[in-house]
């Protein structure tokens, strides 16, 4: 099996270093570049092409907002995962207009980054749980206040807007079936029901569908 290739872009050594050391010793991904700007990870390019960078949002001269935007046009097959202080509405949105495929806050744990890049390099999407449960959150809000759009696009019963609620708190099946008086089955099947209608595999998909569709704004 190939190793997963990762670039780390970050402007602080100590951050670039911090990341190494959550990924040593992972067999099949490997660190095969660091930058510490746009422009030294467009020269780095040139001659070594991964499949997976790992990219700050802030950073001097180009922001990584800017630069995921060019990686998309100029190298579509590489896949990008923000990994920022920054977990504001405006960043986490600007970052998957511009093409990132994941983004994680900078206090997330080595498994959810190890989650991620697995995630990533295979062709899926990423968001952090904190993140993910945010967003998910403007989409119940919205389409409860009567938002004409919303209600238009995503057509989910009450009950299955209580579902999306619950798993966007964290609940489990079996938690959410005891906050509802239902057996997990039935929670399963609601699950199911809300992604055949909306045509999509996850609750991550459904993040990415209410964005896209503008059922909420963030």
């Amino acid at each position: 099996m190939e190793k997963i290739k990762v670039i780390l872009i970050d402007d602080h050594h100590i951050v670039r270093e911090g990341i190494k050391i959550l990924l040593m010793n992972i067999k099949d991904i490997e660190v095969v570049g660091e930058a510490s700007n746009g422009d030294e990870l467009f020269e780095l390019l040139k001659t070594n092409e991964p499949d997976v960078l790992i990219l700050d949002i802030m950073m001097p001269g180009l922001s990584g907002i800017e630069i995921a935007r060019i990686v998309k046009d100029e190298y579509p097959e590489i896949k990008i995962i923000i990994l920022s202080a920054n977990t504001d509405n405006d960043s986490v949105f600007d970052s998957l207009k511009a093409g990132a495929h994941g983004y994680l806050p900078k206090n997330a744990k080595r498994e959810e980054l190890l989650e991620a890049v697995y995630m990533v390099a295979s062709g899926n999407e990423f968001l952090s749980d904190s993140i993910s449960q945010t967003v998910l959150r403007n989409f119940i809000s919205r389409a409860r206040t009567g938002d004409k759009q919303g209600k238009e696009e995503a057509e989910l019963t009450k009950r299955e807007l209580e579902i999306v609620e619950l798993f966007a708190e964290g609940l489990s099946y079996k938690e959410i079936a005891e906050r509802l008086f239902i057996s997990a089955r039935t929670v399963e099947s609601h699950k199911n029901n809300i992604m055949e209608k909306l045509e999509l595999r996850s609750i991550v998909d459904l993040v990415k569908y209410a964005i896209k569709h503008k059922i909420i704004q963030l």
